[in-house]
């Protein structure tokens, strides 16, 4: 689902161009300068930071509809994260100075822009305060939900949504251990909660996923 008014959401379309990325191939890098606004068009795509001991951490899993790289393009910061294909990808990317003449032409336009993120930045500051405050299996569950509302926006309630998620990316979302992830999901799975297969989540039992959150 898009993020803007669909005149807006038209307006950035009409005027970008179409960027293709393979499995597991960088669109732009944690310091990289903002060069425009990028919309994921097809696949999935990772938002992360990577510590100086290697060890990733997974800020947002993202899926088609999706704009992004909106807060470096208004503050002209260099990004704060890494932006990599999860699945081969297509992305479109409306340059910065067509989108900085938009908003300089269009005062209800850049409020729009501003509003995505400070919608997003109190979603970040919800995460934090979840990752300290609620057991682990309450901030699994919430966040299977998310994805599953990201993937699946119009999914019956009868039907079983795979998640295209793995346990690693989980634990790298959630800041705990795989084997913490993993203890969790099989115990889920001998409730019939979930099904889980490799890079796959199925979730057999959404009523049950959501009293967990």
């Amino acid at each position: 689902m898009s993020s803007f008014s669909p005149s807006l959401e038209q307006l950035l379309r009409a005027h970008a161009r179409v960027l293709r990325l393979s499995k597991k191939e960088t669109l732009f890098t944690y310091g990289a300068p903002p060069d425009g606004l990028y919309c994921l068009n097809k696949g999935i795509l990772r938002l992360s930071v990577t510590a100086s001991n290697g060890r990733e951490a997974v800020l947002s899993v993202l899926q088609p509809g999706r704009w992004f790289g909106e807060a470096s393009l208004l503050s002209g910061e260099p990004h704060v994260h890494d932006a990599r294909a999860v699945t081969d990808c297509e992305i479109l990317m409306t340059p910065a100075e067509i989108v900085q003449k938009v908003l300089r032409d269009r005062a209800d336009y850049l409020l729009e822009l501003t509003r995505l993120v400070c919608i997003r930045y109190r979603q970040s500051l919800q995460r934090i305060d979840a990752s300290i405050l609620l057991p682990l299996q309450v901030r699994l569950a919430k966040r299977l939900s998310e994805v599953k509302k990201a993937q699946f926006p119009n999914i019956s309630d009868h039907d079983v949504p795979v998640l295209r998620l793995s346990q690693e990316e989980l634990s790298q979302m959630l800041g705990v251990s795989r084997q913490s992830i993993n203890k969790l999901l099989k115990e889920w799975e001998t409730r019939h909660i979930v099904h889980v297969q490799y890079g796959r989540v199925s979730l057999l039992d959404q009523d049950a996923l959501e009293s967990l959150s």
